[in-house]
């Protein structure tokens, strides 16, 4: 076997590396330094990789395209792993480098990892973004266990920085305990969110028709920003993803997580992330398997926008 076909063992849906002629490009991000209960998610990006390869030649059935031809896999960055402001040092140049050469999707690694992301959207854009936040958590505390950030408070801090439009923020599949001023947070700021318990029993287009509106409305009344997914797999209820940190049941099922995908696949992303899958924790593999679903969901979105 010579080494490109080691290689493709090893990357998403067995691509090539990504070259400067690649559009579209995945790269991981193997980091878990802030999760506050179970550790695990710096081994989300390999394990995101494997499970992609059962999806074949990857020809999507709702798309009838695949990313294979336009799809580049970067690697995972180098990064430091004992500290959470040196991790976000030294991602930025490295994300900086990829922006300017592919439509990127970062597989994660914590949720700590959207910060530094969104700075580097934010400088290359020059503007701020919207985006679309799949969570059980809302990810607004002003703390991180009394410490100043970490997974749980980049929202607040992407608010506070002027990172994304707020009224263009719209949060999926929230749940978790958590006072007032951080379940109510992006509201407060103009945002708009959807619980998980509004959400019961809303799986098809029709179903989610009123959600679907409505973002689609906020971002044309602010001149349609470019839009950015974060896509926490914690979203999903535990019954189809086991693998993460901090599992909350009564969440999303994969059914409605592929339909707002589907549906909202001409919007002008930019990018997204997916993070969170702790594979120590997963059963059959049920978590790392929906996670390559949408991220390989997203990117036939994105070839069949561009086609």
């Amino acid at each position: 076997m010579d080494s490109f076909a080691f290689l493709s063992q090893h990357t998403f849906l067995k691509v090539p590396p990504a070259g400067a002629d690649t559009p579209f490009a995945v790269a991981g991000i193997a980091w878990d330094g802030a999760v506050t209960n179970r550790p695990g998610a710096r081994f989300g990006p390999r394990a995101i990789r494997e499970a992609s390869h059962m999806f074949c030649d990857a020809l999507h059935p709702h798309f009838d395209v695949s990313p294979i031809g336009v799809l580049g896999d970067a690697g995972d960055l180098p990064l430091p792993n004992t500290s959470l402001d040196g991790m976000r040092t030294a991602m930025q140049p490295l994300v900086a480098q990829l922006l300017k050469a592919h439509h990127m999707c970062w597989l994660g690694g914590d949720h700590s990892v959207t910060l530094g992301l969104l700075r580097a959207y934010r400088e290359q854009l020059g503007r701020p973004l919207a985006v679309i936040h799949f969570d059980a958590h809302c990810d607004t505390w002003a703390s991180h266990f009394d410490e100043p950030s970490g997974h749980g408070t980049w929202v607040c801090e992407a608010m506070t920085e002027g990172l994304v439009v707020d009224a263009c923020f719209t949060q999926l599949g929230i749940r978790s305990s958590a006072a007032r001023e951080e379940r109510e947070y992006v509201l407060d700021r103009g945002g708009q969110v959807f619980t998980a318990r509004q959400l019961r029993g809303l799986e098809s287009p029709a179903q989610l028709s009123g959600v679907l509106d409505a973002i689609r409305q906020r971002l044309a009344e602010h001149g349609n920003p470019p839009v950015y997914l974060s896509l926490d797999i914690d979203c999903l209820d535990p019954a189809y993803a086991p693998g993460t940190g901090t599992p909350e049941p009564g969440g999303l099922t994969t059914n409605q997580v592929l339909t707002v995908l589907e549906e909202l696949a001409d919007l002008p992303f930019v990018g997204m992330d997916c993070v969170e899958v702790s594979p120590p924790y997963d059963h059959a593999e049920l978590t790392s398997q929906a996670a390559a679903a949408f991220v390989w969901t997203y990117l036939s979105g994105r070839v069949a926008a561009s086609a």
